[in-house]
């Protein structure tokens, strides 16, 4: 079982296909994984939402396919709660907190709002096929959700009648026919009631809700890939998405350019999330790496292999987890110690031999010694002068 020391020392959480949360320590290049009881990996259990518990980032919420949302918590190391969160049909798509109330939403579309009294619960009915839901952080009770032939929605659930903002689709192509919806994935902009939104058309769309206008203000497309995820740089003046092919990008949210490509992806991205503070991007996705680039020099900082089918990831918020020490805890000291002592046991406790060296013939006599070494001088060849006749 792991220490709860393991726990404290990871910077990066991601969830697996297997049904496994995975904590990584980034300075030392070692993951520890963590399942609920003595539970056997399953694929129905996969882990395919997370969020923090607390602002403190002292528990993490884990949403599974199975319909269960377990709480995880940091400081003990273990999944200490599990709740049953069974509505709709299909996997979570999206995960959040309300106060002391857990947000919830399905692929089938049913946003629920679980208070402590059941009969308080909210339902709300965002449309099928939902891909994403995310929570505004600066205004908690605000939530923006979209999918396959579903538009982008922000929704109020202190006022769940009607969503607040319905986007509306970009007029006709160039040969007059309909261009499909596939909100993927997006993001609120910090300071400001603007959000970004990236879809199944390689396309990147920055919507005002505060304008008249419902359309995007902004698009920009990258590849000919569908993108699947999507995070905000610090500055929150650009985005990086990742897509379907492993391609990840930094689009600018400013002028809908491309500022620049990060390489050595090998399979779909799932979830990319950036440093609020450093610049650093963590991403996951199906060639089961983790990956933690430097925005500013493209330089691939960090690369661990998890052997699993990565769906989602948590990166952890300090500020100065790359400058801290490798200083070992006191757990790991006793556990070192522990096996310092069982190795001493062991050697104490083996048998001692004691190699016996084959002696080496003796002459008999000084004779037989003159003879020994006379054997095995070279025996020289007699030179034969020729005398003319």
């Amino acid at each position: 079982m792991a220490s709860p020391a393991a726990a404290l020392g990871s910077h990066v959480w991601l969830g697996a296909e297997t049904g496994l949360l995975k904590g990584v320590n980034l300075q030392k290049k070692k993951a520890t994984n963590y399942k609920l009881g003595d539970a056997s990996v399953s694929r129905h259990e996969a882990v395919t939402a997370m969020c923090w518990g607390d602002l403190y980032e002292s528990e993490i919420l884990v949403g599974c396919l199975d319909g269960s949302v377990r709480l995880f918590s940091i400081e003990k190391g273990r999944f200490i709660e599990t709740q049953n969160c069974q509505g709709g049909e299909g996997a979570f798509c999206g995960l959040c907190v309300l106060d002391s109330s857990l947000v919830t939403c399905v692929e089938s579309g049913l946003l629920k709002v679980w208070r402590d009294v059941s009969s308080e619960n909210v339902e709300i009915q965002v449309g099928s096929g939902v891909c994403r839901m995310r929570q505004n952080p600066e205004h908690p009770h605000h939530v923006a959700t979209g999918g396959k032939e579903n538009c982008l929605k922000v929704w109020d659930l202190c006022q769940p009648q009607e969503p607040i903002f319905k986007a509306k689709n970009v007029r006709n192509d160039w040969l007059d026919l309909r261009v499909p919806v596939w909100e993927k994935d997006m993001q609120f902009l910090p300071g400001s009631e603007k959000i970004v939104t990236c879809t199944g058309h390689h396309q990147v769309r920055l919507y005002d809700p505060s304008c008249p206008q419902r359309r995007p203000v902004l698009e920009a497309t990258f590849g000919e890939y569908p993108l699947t995820a999507l995070s905000l740089t610090p500055d929150a003046n650009s985005a990086v998405v990742g897509s379907s092919r492993g391609d990840v990008a930094v689009i600018d949210l400013r002028q809908g350019r491309l500022l620049k490509c990060l390489k050595g992806f090998a399979g779909s991205v799932r979830a990319i999330q950036c440093h609020p503070v450093l610049p650093l991007v963590a991403s996951c996705g199906l060639d089961r790496f983790l990956r933690v680039h430097n925005l500013h020099h493209k330089r691939l900082e960090h690369k661990v292999y998890l052997k699993s089918r990565l769906n989602c990831l948590l990166l952890n918020s300090r500020e100065k987890w790359e400058d801290e020490a490798l200083d070992p805890s006191a757990d790991l000291e006793s556990d070192v110690k522990e096996e310092e002592d069982e190795v001493d046991e062991i050697w104490n406790s083996m048998e001692v031999v004691v190699a016996k060296r084959k002696a080496e013939p003796q002459p008999s006599s000084d004779m037989e010694c003159g003879q020994h070494q006379k054997s095995k001088a070279p025996k020289k060849q007699k030179k034969i002068k020729k005398v003319d006749s």
